[in-house]
């Protein structure tokens, strides 16, 4: 799957020297690894009960709350 991650400058040089050393392209590799200790970290079960919410709001309840996100993340850039 796609998605759009935003990271800082640091992060993207510390990435772009790890790739660099092991001769990747791109930085997908590093990122799935880093996801899978950053999870495997986490307690199975906290893991477990998030992901048994999926479809737990109706579509007009995941509106708002998409809507929501957007509003503040307009509001955590302008801060920033």
């Amino acid at each position: 799957m796609r998605t759009t991650v935003e990271i800082t400058d640091r992060q993207r040089a510390a990435l772009a020297a790890i790739a660099d050393r092991r001769g990747v392209r791109g930085y997908s590799t590093l990122v799935q690894e880093a996801l899978d200790a950053y999870l495997s970290a986490l307690d199975a079960d906290e893991i477990d009960v998030l992901l048994s919410l999926g479809g737990s709001l109706s579509e007009a309840e995941a509106d708002r709350v998409e809507q929501r996100i957007s509003e503040l993340r307009g509001i955590w850039r302008a801060a920033s």
